[in-house]
């Protein structure tokens, strides 16, 4: 799959396009910064390039990847959520990050929930995980909203990580679990409607 064959995703708010070196200012702003204790950083500046084109890379050498999340409305980069399988991690995962200043909006959960349906129905992956800071409580509540549960027998990344198993095809489209994630979502998309307590992204 070359680079420009990258498959455009839309949501209700959002647009998921692949990764262009256009997008690069926010993300290496994003993983200098605080924010990403929980991925990594902060990292410098020569290391925030190397992970940048690595997800680049990695749609070229894996065939599937991470998107750039743009909002429908400004086309702003808001974050990236998607695909992630470097050489040592055991499984498939999706993973999900969203820029400091837009967060709370909903936004992890409408885009991550729009890449998992997309490598269920048209990738044919039949599970996926998420490897998890046991201290980023944000990032397990939102594994938790799309439906993900600890895996205690699954093999971790380095022993550091937590590991949430997503629900499997089947289980999704049965229609109750995923109606509910879709409500949550239309719960942000609706400025008339605001969800009960914060979102947490």
């Amino acid at each position: 799959m070359g680079h420009r064959d990258i498959p455009v995703l839309e949501t209700e708010r959002l647009i998921l396009r692949g990764p262009e070196p256009g997008d690069y200012p926010n993300f290496k702003a994003t993983f200098a910064s605080y924010r990403s204790r929980f991925m990594g950083g902060p990292l410098n500046a020569y290391e925030t390039w190397m992970l940048y084109a690595a997800e680049i890379g990695h749609w070229e050498i894996r065939g599937f990847g991470m998107w750039m999340i743009h909002s429908r409305e400004t086309d702003a980069t808001l974050g990236m959520a998607g695909g992630w399988f470097p050489p040592k991690w055991p499984e498939r995962e999706i993973a999900w990050f969203i820029w400091p200043e837009v967060t709370g909006r909903g936004y992890a959960l409408e885009a991550t929930h729009a890449a998992r349906r997309y490598f269920y129905q048209k990738a044919g992956w039949e599970t996926a995980v998420s490897y998890l800071d046991p201290k980023d409580l944000d990032s397990i509540r939102l594994a938790e909203r799309l439906g993900a549960t600890k895996d205690k027998d699954a093999p971790s990344v380095d022993g550091n990580d937590v590991v949430y198993r997503h629900p499997s095809p089947a289980r999704l489209r049965d229609g109750q679990l995923r109606d509910g994630i879709e409500m949550e979502i239309r719960s942000y998309c609706d400025p008339l409607f605001k969800p009960k307590g914060y979102a947490i992204d």
